[in-house]
């Protein structure tokens, strides 16, 4: 019998406590894994090695697969990567091979909380107000270009690298700051910054888990309304909500 070759679609803190777990855990078993990275973020931080960039869709998956004998897939990709979770579940099915999916729980509306949901980026532009207003942008480095159609406000725009389309609102004379920095972020670091820069509005994705929910606490306390994106549906496969689920399934049981 072949030993195991673990694939984890990582991506999230989830994914790199995952394969920090499998390789303290490694020693003497006959499995080995990978670490596979989309490469949107230029200096990932991981406490393991790992490959980086994107397989080549559906067909470029399969290949990998094959190639690399992978014998258990882990989707730990973000809840937002709606495109790689669903090519992973399409060549999983065609390989035959095992796959889970770990996703955090999403964050859930507080009595306190001043959210309006919406499911896209043109969605969450469409439900600003007219009246200008400074807003504090966390939802990853793409669909900037989108908020060239609300140019009365100001955008206060937090990512790792530097994102896509941050040249559209330049040429469009939208006003805008970049920050560049990695969390996580505690709740008083977040109340000082939506304080020093005066947010009146926070956009962000409902990505769920500890790591980046500092701000929608701070938002709660300062009573600044967020627009928060819901996460596109769960994939058709068993699901995990935590490492330890995933390792129970790698042994054989249930999530």
């Amino acid at each position: 019998m072949q030993p195991h070759h673990i694939l984890i679609l990582g991506g999230t803190f989830e994914a790199s406590q995952l394969a920090k777990s499998l390789h303290d855990q490694s020693r003497g078993q006959a499995r080995r894994f990978t670490l596979s990275l989309a490469g949107r973020t230029q200096t990932p931080v991981q406490p393991v090695p790992f490959r980086s960039g994107g397989f080549g869709g559906v067909a470029g998956l399969l290949s990998y697969l094959a190639q690399e004998n992978i014998t258990r897939v882990v989707d730990a990709t973000h809840p937002f990567a709606a495109q790689m979770s669903r090519h992973a579940v399409i060549a999983c099915a065609t390989a035959q091979i095992p796959l889970i999916q770990l996703s955090r729980p999403a964050w859930q509306r507080q009595e306190q909380d001043l959210w309006t949901e919406v499911d896209t980026i043109e969605q969450a532009v469409a439900a600003l107000p007219q009246a200008p207003r400074r807003v504090f942008l966390t939802h990853g480095r793409l669909d900037l270009a989108a908020f060239t159609k609300a140019p009365q406000h100001f955008y206060l725009i937090r990512t790792i690298d530097r994102p896509d389309g941050l040249d559209t609102l330049t040429r469009s004379a939208v006003a805008h700051s970049l920050i560049l920095a990695r969390g996580p972020f505690g709740q008083a670091e977040e109340a000082a910054l939506l304080q020093n820069e005066r947010i009146e509005l926070l956009i962000t994705k409902n990505s769920g888990g500890s790591a980046t929910y500092a701000k929608i606490l701070a938002a709660r306390a300062a009573r600044i309304p967020v627009i928060l994106l819901r996460r596109p549906p769960a994939q058709d496969c068993p699901q995990a909500s935590d490492v330890t689920g995933v390792m129970r399934w790698l042994h054989g049981d249930r999530p």
